[in-house]
């Protein structure tokens, strides 16, 4: 796979591995209350100006530059054509999930620095297996041997350039930020989003290995078909991080390391074409 056709891969797999699937607000009015017929009419309020009353649009911290005119914007109607013109046929039905693929890519940065980023949502499908642990005298730890599982999609975002991974970016960007504003953010900017992830990921703590998790429990007498998936950190420090930095725990460290190198390189890229205020 050339370094051109590798690149858009490398922002999904920052996003994927690295950021609910959405906000919805849910409003209700109270029911209006029949109006009292002896009572007075309330004196008129002084009139508030609009710029007052309305509330303060949001600072937006690192605006996007515009693609150049030799790199139109991306619509949602090309992204199946242009990853498989990009990534090769074999790649693109290997590690991505298509349909809906700028909300999945959209939902799951955001989701990773939340509590719980939902498998299902992933622009990219899981990684062949299951969660290993291996049991010791203390208890259950991760089995060093499932770093492995994640391997080939680091190696891939080794591979990518930076620089060309942000230029695809930014030619999704208007449709990402579409997507960010339909999931329930209307007046948040995706990029800062972006960017405090990645934040949030860098500084996930290091963790001596190997790490020690154990089974939720499940009251009940059906037997859990995937207990893989209940296992929790023992550190409580560990399970009160994000669903992100979770998984770069998850991941091994030699991993770990890997994938905050190439962070900190597309946070560099990403930093360098924000438009100066």
């Amino acid at each position: 796979m050339s370094t051109a056709r590798r690149t858009l891969l490398a922002v999904v797999i920052g996003a994927a591995i690295i950021g609910a699937a959405a906000l919805w607000w849910n409003m209700s009015r109270p029911a209006p209350q029949a109006p009292v017929a002896a009572a007075p009419a309330p004196a008129a309020a002084p009139a508030v100006p609009e710029s007052a009353a309305a509330p303060a649009e949001p600072v937006i911290q690192y605006p996007v530059e515009a693609p150049s005119a030799q790199a139109l914007p991306l619509k949602a109607a090309d992204m199946g054509t242009v990853l498989t013109d990009l990534l090769g046929r074999k790649a693109v039905l290997e590690f991505l999930a298509l349909d809906e693929f700028p909300r999945r890519l959209v939902a799951t940065v955001d989701n990773l620095g939340r509590s719980h980023a939902p498998p299902m949502l992933w622009p990219i499908k899981p990684m062949p297996g299951r969660f290993m642990v291996e049991e010791r005298a203390g208890g259950s730890v991760i089995n060093a041997d499932n770093s492995q599982r994640y391997t080939p999609l680091v190696l891939l975002a080794e591979s990518v350039d930076a620089g060309k991974a942000v230029d695809l970016y930014i030619r999704m960007y208007p449709l990402l930020q579409q997507v960010y504003e339909e999931l329930g953010y209307p007046k948040a900017y995706f990029n800062d989003r972006l960017i405090a992830v990645i934040d949030q990921l860098l500084a996930t703590p290091g963790a001596d290995e190997p790490i020690q998790v154990h089974l939720t429990e499940v009251k009940g007498t059906v037997a859990s078909l995937q207990p893989w998936v209940r296992y929790e950190f023992v550190n409580p420090a560990f399970e009160s991080l994000s669903a992100g930095q979770k998984i770069m725990l998850r991941v091994g460290s030699v991993n770990e390391r890997r994938l905050k190198a190439k962070l900190s390189a597309v946070r560099q890229q990403l930093i360098k074409r924000v438009v100066p205020r």
